[in-house]
């Protein structure tokens, strides 16, 4: 097997584990919310106020989808509509104080579940992960970039 071959390979495995793990994290948050809705929070938290057309393709939703997801939210009271201060005739939809909350908590509480994790782990295990954190970051940085430009 060729060096090239064996890269391709550990990719693979790479991307499977990552993938599983992060399917499993998903699994264990909590159900209060549909994942669209969470993950829509999740975009206001990171790019703050945006329209609702922005937010279906982000999230990769139909507008009106996410224009009812956006009441629903609203009458949860963990986003409001507030007019765009640039152009008055647009209207951004912002996360609220209780939104910004649920998305800090819903974070924390799966972090929580990797450390717990984690902690099972022998520290020569620990190490590696803590040697593969750059790696990890830089592809946290890449899928950002992959997801903004697809988004245009």
């Amino acid at each position: 097997m060729s060096r090239q071959d064996a890269a391709r390979g550990a990719s693979a495995d790479i991307g499977s584990a990552l993938y599983g793990l992060a399917t499993r994290a998903v699994r264990r948050l909590p159900r209060d919310l549909s994942l669209t809705s969470a993950a829509t929070l999740a975009t206001l938290e990171r790019t703050g106020p945006r329209r609702i057309t922005d937010l279906a393709a982000s999230e990769g939703v139909t507008q009106p989808a996410m224009t009812v997801l956006v009441k629903v939210m609203e009458e949860s009271g963990l986003v409001e509509r507030r007019g765009d201060p640039s152009d008055k005739r647009v209207t951004l939809v912002c996360l609220t104080e209780a939104g910004t909350s649920y998305v800090q908590a819903r974070r924390q509480a799966g972090v929580r579940a990797f450390v717990g994790l984690i902690d099972e782990l022998t520290d020569d295990e620990v190490e590696a992960l803590v040697a593969a954190l750059p790696a990890l970051r830089h592809l946290a940085v890449l899928d950002s970039r992959d997801r903004e430009g697809s988004n245009q």
